[in-house]
């Protein structure tokens, strides 16, 4: 894993805006940043953070048939008891998930060792799947990488093969966020075009005006039933809305299921420890009230909904905390301190891209913080010849 500073496309900011990547810049700063970009050779995608990611994906499966079963479990990740039930039966059901996030510190030596796995409402997709790609196609046409240099994206085209796999078609998927978050936005219309391709028919909602009618099914702003509805709205934020009691009765399939309110929780993490301990591609992790000896002298804090950084922080040889206190209220978990690559003064981390049960994609994300935030910018990558 090297970086090399390519250059940016003259003209990135112009097919940027054709495209409709509205928040290439957040909040007056650079947040697509190509003028540098990630070179792996094929091996260290395909052994190091392809082959690790899908094992830990299968790994995660077992927690969460450890977890529904487990009484003590379901109270450790704070899963509200009038709604285990839910969560249990979507388990039970099989009930198919489409996608995920798996973030790692790679590339400071050693094996991948996964940070979180952001896997109910992980976003980064619409930049790594479709304008990074197009970054690779111009980066060839002009020469400035070689004939034949690939990428670890397959993103788009496993979405729409998931989703035919996972409903009939001309299927009706309502795909709900809130319609000011253009990244949010950007994400939900990313995979709407895959659900297109699947034959599936893609309406979007804004999340906020979804009602409840009167057969108690939930229904879009013009009335329509949903009867499947893909939302960019956290499990852990549902379970503990005023609707949360009608989404038994409601007759609708939703994606994410409910039981990936377990493995997007970050006490998900001990528990995989506890399950596979000395694994290579996990670190030792605990619950905040448990023997964090084994740690290691420099600990990370982490509430077990924190999203984008928030409420995290190091302390020991290096100290240091996100601003954002949002998440603070909630259970923390402790896990053993990796220290991500770093290229100046940027640390880089690694996110795979899951679809399914297969690692389909890699996006990077950098920062001069120790700890990956909202704002982190977004390198592209490639595999070299």
């Amino acid at each position: 894993m090297q970086r090399h500073d390519l250059g940016a496309r003259p003209d990135w900011e112009g097919k940027a805006r054709d495209a409709g990547f509205t928040f290439h810049h957040l909040d007056g700063a650079l947040y697509w940043d190509e003028s540098a970009a990630y070179a792996f050779t094929l091996d260290e995608i395909e052994t190091r953070l392809e082959g690790p990611a899908e094992e830990l994906h299968r790994m995660c499966r077992e927690a969460v048939a450890e977890i529904v079963g487990s009484e003590e479990l379901m109270e450790r990740l704070a899963i509200p008891e009038a709604h285990r039930d839910l969560v249990a039966a979507s388990w039970a059901e099989d009930q198919p998930e489409l996608y995920g996030r798996m973030d790692f510190a790679y590339g400071a030596g050693g094996p991948a060792k996964l940070l979180e796995y952001n896997a109910d409402t992980p976003t980064t997709l619409y930049e790594t799947s479709g304008f990074q790609w197009h970054w690779l196609e111009d980066m060839i046409a002009s020469g400035r990488l070689p004939e034949g240099a690939d990428q670890f994206n397959g993103l788009h085209e496993a979405l729409a093969a998931r989703l035919a796999q996972m409903f009939e078609p001309d299927t009706d998927i309502h795909f709900a966020a809130f319609a000011d978050a253009v990244e949010d936005y950007a994400t939900v219309e990313t995979i709407g075009w895959a659900a297109r391709e699947a034959g599936m028919g893609a309406h979007f909602t804004d999340i906020r005006k979804i009602g409840l009618g009167e057969s108690g099914q939930f229904t879009d702003e013009e009335d329509r039933v949903i009867g499947t509805l893909f939302k960019l709205y956290p499990w852990e934020d549902m379970l503990r809305d005023d609707f949360a009691d009608a989404i038994a009765g409601a007759r609708v399939r939703i994606i994410e299921p409910a039981w990936k309110a377990l493995v997007s929780n970050k006490g998900i993490l001990p528990v995989l420890w506890r399950m596979f301990p000395g694994h290579p591609n996990l670190l030792p992790s605990v619950f905040a009230d448990e023997d964090a000896s084994a740690l290691g002298d420099t600990v990370v804090e982490k509430p077990i909904f924190s999203r984008e950084g928030a409420g995290v922080r190091i302390r020991g040889a290096v100290d240091e905390m996100s601003s954002d206190t949002t998440y603070d209220a909630h259970p923390r978990i402790l896990q053993a301190y990796a220290p991500l690559p770093r290229f100046g003064d940027d640390h880089t981390v690694c996110g795979v891209w899951m679809v399914g049960h297969e690692a389909h994609g890699l996006g990077l994300r950098e920062d001069v913080s120790r700890i990956t935030q909202d704002t982190s910018r977004f390198r592209p990558h490639y595999i070299e010849l």
